[in-house]
């Protein structure tokens, strides 16, 4: 799975990292890189954090890698969103953006990526860091006998759509 990340939405998105953000930019950026590392470790996703360099990026696009994250600067005059967008177009299926932000969530929807808010992803993010994968969670929670639930009725079943089926499975593995 590949998850590309809004940089600074999710920053400020972020209960944690926004005051950070608000003292020192540098720190607010590390602070998310260092998150997204251990959360890397933990689940082997590829990770790419796209951060805006509109007003003081450089003349090209910078790429590097850092705690095995790609992390891009956009280029002078070019918004964070319209290289997300870049990306996701010369992607195969199977990306994930994480951004609140309504337009580039509507850009990307339209290439077939999966789109997931900001706050949602720092909910699994945390959920993932703080139980270390849940892997012995789900352990105790086959052990427990599941009790038979109410009669089904007759009739046609309600099935999800095909993209709500990948969404579900998507979800499932960050």
């Amino acid at each position: 799975m590949w998850i590309v990340i809004d940089g600074y939405n999710v920053i400020r998105r972020s209960h944690q990292l926004h005051p950070i953000d608000r003292r020192d930019l540098q720190e607010g950026r590390e602070a998310l890189l260092a998150t997204l590392a251990a959360y890397r470790r933990l689940k082997g996703h590829r990770i790419t954090v796209v951060f805006d360099g509109w007003e003081q990026g450089g003349i090209s696009e910078q790429v590097r890698l850092t705690a095995g994250l790609q992390v891009v600067f956009s280029r002078r005059g070019e918004r964070a969103d319209q290289v997300i967008v870049r990306f996701v177009e010369k992607a195969p299926s199977g990306a994930v953006v994480v951004t609140s932000d309504r337009a580039l969530a509507d850009d990307v929807a339209r290439t077939g990526a999966l789109v997931l808010s900001a706050e949602e992803f720092h909910e699994r993010l945390e959920l993932a860091l703080r139980e270390g994968d849940g892997d012995e969670f789900q352990k105790d929670d086959e052990s427990v006998p599941e009790s038979p639930g109410p009669r089904r009725l007759k009739g046609p079943a309600r099935r999800p759509s095909r993209q709500a089926k990948r969404r579900i499975t998507t979800l499932k593995r960050l």
